[in-house]
């Protein structure tokens, strides 16, 4: 609640939090209502205390003293603030384990943004820091909006074994912070939002939360609120994002485009620190177990050298004014005043070239391949949100900041279980359908296998091969359809009207693009030429008749009707007459 820095004894919340810098909690969630308080409004010391710390009614002091105005016990009006079952029942003698149980009152779920809009949000103006204050505040709460409408479940009969959605939302108490808890500090905008277990049933009790709900959903959260974040800073200050390989091999982040990669980084030290401790853990590991470390091996290795590398946090506290003068003057120091002064400049630059180059459209059959691609060769089976985190990663790759259609995400889901999956085992998890993914035994099959389980490549490198083999089978399969579909004697022609509003690529035989609505204008535009071209036709064909009905009746006469006539075969290298259809 009051940042990194320390509390006196005595001192007011109020007064320690702003001689640490940091502003003061808010509340938020559609929970709020059932507990009297509103979103906005200030997270008192009590009210803390009360809701996180003993899971009661945030304002259960005045609850408590007027039942006990009413005459009712001490103890009904303390059960009577209670929200759900009172923590002391982890202590009595009825519980199992009662001693090693402790109440667990709410989860901290970390909101962080993109190292470069850390950068952006410490070295530019005061106006861009406020921006990218608001994104971040509107990502957050709509990430915490889908967390309680579409997540978050409460546990409800049978003892507790069964769950159902929480009856109004959550309750939660976010909390901002601005820097690095490290002694050197750096610019880390982000927010702390403090869960509350507390939550009502569908019958209009309290209970507790069920953590695996959450938790499972935690990366699709985290895909949700990176994707929210870049639509924000794209339509409100026009910059543009592109993907930056962190670790050679493993998936890239997210950055905005323009921004200085030394200052990176700058910024990032404490990701620097970890990967100095790395080796000797990784060292120490192989010599323990004979091999190198797997995928979650080397995440706890990363785990380990993050606690042993974490410094203490800081005495000196400073304003968030005085953290931004003395951040600009670092970074001016290290890379020169004028790579500091043209960020904002080289962000817009570096815009434009990313939106000349990236379209706008997102082509759900082919996002539904890469998904499943990429899911499957990472986890062989999975369920439904680990599709969803990776279609929210597809977008993010694909939209580069621009706004997507609200429910895309689910669209590209259903699209990748409809047409790549079946069942597997019991519950919901499913895996791919290897007889959809390699349908014949063909040599680029065989090889694709190959690539796929290459042993020396990372998880994700043989992802990302699945991935391109996929596209490539969906494009042609398109190229294929396409090419059926039209008439093998007969050659359809644009007018040059419609050529006009097409561009160049109306007369060209169009490849896949990468937007459903594309394919379906191309194919009216080509119906629209058809039915142009069989009205000239009509037209030439009555000019034929009116021209033959002239002729002396002789000549009329002694000439085969038109429908009796031989069709005119054109010279080798010309056109037909009609220039139309051949």
């Amino acid at each position: 609640m009051v940042g990194d820095g320390r509390r006196p004894a005595g001192t007011s919340l109020r007064a320690a939090q702003e001689e640490a810098g940091v502003p003061p909690g808010v509340w938020k969630g559609r929970g709020l209502a059932a507990v009297g308080l509103a979103a906005g409004d200030v997270v008192t010391e009590r009210q803390a205390e009360l809701l996180l710390g003993e899971g009661r009614h945030p304002d259960a002091d005045r609850i408590e003293q007027a039942l006990l105005a009413e005459g009712k016990t001490p103890a009904k009006a303390r059960r009577a603030t209670v929200l759900g079952r009172p923590i002391e029942h982890n202590q009595s003698p009825e519980t199992e384990d009662a001693k090693e149980r402790t109440a667990w009152l709410g989860m901290d779920l970390v909101f962080r943004a993109p190292p470069t809009a850390h950068i952006a949000w410490a070295l530019m103006d005061d106006e861009t820091r406020r921006v990218l204050e608001l994104c971040q505040d509107i990502a957050r709460d709509k990430t915490l909006a889908w967390l309680e409408d579409a997540v978050a479940e409460i546990r409800w009969k049978s003892g507790g074994k069964k769950s159902a959605r929480v009856r109004d939302g959550l309750i939660v108490a976010v909390f901002r912070h601005y820097e690095f808890r490290a002694t050197d500090s750096r610019p880390l905008l982000h927010d702390h939002a403090v869960v509350s277990i507390r939550a009502r049933r569908p019958d209009g009790t309290w209970g507790n939360q069920t953590a695996d709900a959450l938790m499972k959903h935690i990366v699709g959260a985290d895909a949700l609120y990176t994707l929210l974040f870049m639509e924000e800073v794209s339509a409100r200050l026009g910059w543009a994002w592109e993907p930056r390989e962190v670790t050679p091999g493993h998936r890239p982040v997210m950055e905005i485009a323009g921004i200085d990669q030394r200052l990176i980084g700058w910024q990032s030290t404490r990701r620097q620190q970890i990967a100095d401790a790395l080796p000797l853990l990784t060292a120490k590991y192989e010599e323990r177990q004979g091999h190198p470390p797997g995928e979650r091996a080397a995440y706890a290795l990363a785990c380990q050298a993050a606690d042993q590398t974490r410094s203490p946090k800081r005495t000196e506290l400073r304003s968030l004014s005085e953290l931004r003068d003395a951040w600009r003057d670092s970074a001016a120091r290290a890379y020169g005043a004028d790579v500091v002064a043209g960020l904002a400049a080289r962000a817009r630059a570096a815009a434009a070239a990313v939106w000349a180059r990236v379209r706008p459209l997102v082509d759900v059959a082919l996002a539904a391949a890469e998904t499943i691609a990429v899911v499957y060769v990472m986890r062989g089976a999975f369920a439904h949100r680990h599709l969803l985190a990776e279609a929210r990663r597809h977008l993010s790759y694909a939209l580069r900041g621009r706004p997507h259609q609200r429910g895309l995400d689910e669209q590209i889901v259903q699209t990748a279980i409809d047409a790549y999956t079946r069942p597997v085992g019991r519950g919901r998890m499913m895996t791919a359908d290897l007889r959809a993914l390699y349908p014949h035994d063909t040599e680029d099959q065989a090889v694709l296998r190959a690539l796929t389980r290459k042993s020396s490549a990372t998880p994700y490198e043989r992802a990302r091969l699945a991935a391109a083999a996929l596209i490539a089978r969906v494009h042609a399969a398109r190229r294929a359809d396409r090419l059926n579909s039209r008439p093998r004697p007969h050659t359809v022609a644009v007018p040059t009207s419609l050529n006009s509003r097409l561009g160049r690529r109306a007369g060209r035989d169009l490849e896949p693009t990468t937007d459903v609505a594309a394919v379906e204008l191309t194919s009216r535009t080509l119906e629209a030429a058809a039915a142009e071209m069989a009205e000239m036709a009509a037209r030439l064909q009555a000019g034929v008749q009116e021209r033959a009905a002239r002729l002396p009746s002789a000549k009329s006469a002694a000439a085969p009707p038109p429908s009796a006539q031989q069709p005119v075969q054109p010279a080798q290298g010309r056109t037909p007459p009609t220039g139309g259809v051949a």
